[in-house]
């Protein structure tokens, strides 16, 4: 057997040592090992990278992000302190575009402090560089750490990387998924031999209903609480920003991504990126428990057209050369449409808020919009 890389080494040390690992460890293993993991140790963004984010597609995502946040602060009382939140912010294109349109606003942009919560120090380097020359952005290693005060929270992105639990349905119950040797030391996939005692009475209906082989993926709902929890007390509103589904539901999306290709997430680890999809129902279920509000979820292609991209294109496109017009109408696309290569139906935006805002623009469905005087 060929060993593909560091991390392969030391997982296979610790399945020898302490039996079977569960799914949701060798993940986080993968990404956050301290000397090995994916996101500790590289920028896995861009062409050069393993994968391209939206903001990396085009100017006008973080731009309308930015007029997005305009609408919160508004919405809060237009307070005299304002941050602006990102959690995973990659190369930080998303707040740098962001923050430029909300130039146009100087009572808010005079307001804001940014805040910057990422772990992976070459990312962080690249952030600074990207965002360098303006005044009050701070760098935190978690959420908890930024200060108390009215925000706007971005998550693009993020949840799909937060470690999964897998688990598979048998005739005796639902068992934890885990990774495990064969006879020629590859990693596969196992399951524990004892179910989990009571699981099935955790889960929704069309899940409890699944057959034997089913697997069912959940995270922890600790960050989305943290979030709502700080939404519901100290005002303001988050989009979360990713790819999944809107309904929870059986299946395995576990997979790797290298070089903008799928690759098997048990080959290489630490060397690719593993995600699995959002469970927005799931997201969406935790905050309201907490007391926040939830908003949609809608399709990206959806919020993007809402908040007005097409136009935003137009208006570029009238200044550009004809290369850059093309440029522009291909991230449009991309953006907003869906196929292949498209994003603007594989990815879901949720909005959640102080329940003191009933509708968030771009993701409140039109009909709210009507009843409560538009967004």
């Amino acid at each position: 057997m060929i060993e593909t890389s560091p991390l392969h080494t030391e997982i296979k040390r610790l399945i020898k040592a302490s039996g079977p690992m569960p799914v949701w460890r060798y993940m986080e293993l993968c990404l956050m090992h301290p000397e090995h993991g994916y996101y500790i140790s590289r920028d896995p963004l861009g062409r050069e990278g393993d994968f391209t984010t939206a903001p990396e597609v085009s100017q006008m995502f973080g731009e309308l992000l930015g007029l997005w946040a305009a609408s919160i602060w508004k919405a809060t009382g237009s307070p005299q302190q304002f941050r602006l939140i990102e959690i995973g912010p990659g190369r930080g294109t998303m707040m740098s575009d962001a923050l430029r349109a909300l130039r146009v606003l100087p009572p808010l942009y005079q307001t804001i402090s940014v805040h910057m919560v990422e772990v992976n120090p070459v990312l962080r380097e690249k952030q600074k560089a990207t965002l360098t020359g303006l005044r009050n952005v701070t760098w935190h290693d978690s959420f908890d750490e930024v200060p108390e005060g009215p925000s706007v929270i971005f998550a693009n992105e993020y949840f799909d990387v937060l470690p999964i639990h897998q688990m598979i349905r048998r005739e005796t119950g639902w068992h934890e998924r885990v990774v495990e040797l064969d006879e020629e030391e590859n990693f596969v996939y196992g399951a524990a031999a004892d179910p989990t005692p009571g699981f099935e009475l955790l889960l929704p209906p069309l899940v409890r209903a699944a057959p034997a082989g089913a697997i069912f993926e959940w995270r922890p709902n600790t960050q989305m609480m943290a979030l709502a929890k700080r939404l519901r007390d100290q005002r303001g509103a988050a989009v979360v920003i990713d790819y999944g589904h809107v309904r929870s539901d059986v299946g395995d999306t576990f997979q790797a991504i290298a070089r903008h290709s799928f690759a098997d997430p048990l080959k290489t680890p630490g060397l690719a990126d593993i995600t699995a999809h959002v469970d927005f129902d799931a997201l969406a279920r935790t905050a309201e428990a907490v007391g926040a509000r939830v908003h949609g979820p809608v399709t990206q292609g959806e919020f993007l057209q809402r908040l007005g991209i097409e136009t935003r294109a137009l208006t570029l496109m009238q200044k550009a050369s004809p290369e850059v017009s093309a440029d522009i109408a291909s991230g449009l696309k991309r953006l907003t449409g869906g196929g292949r290569g498209g994003m603007g139906s594989l990815f879901k935006v949720l909005g959640v808020s102080d329940p003191a805002i009933p509708v968030l623009a771009g993701i409140s469905d039109e009909h709210t919009n009507e009843k409560t005087g538009g967004a």
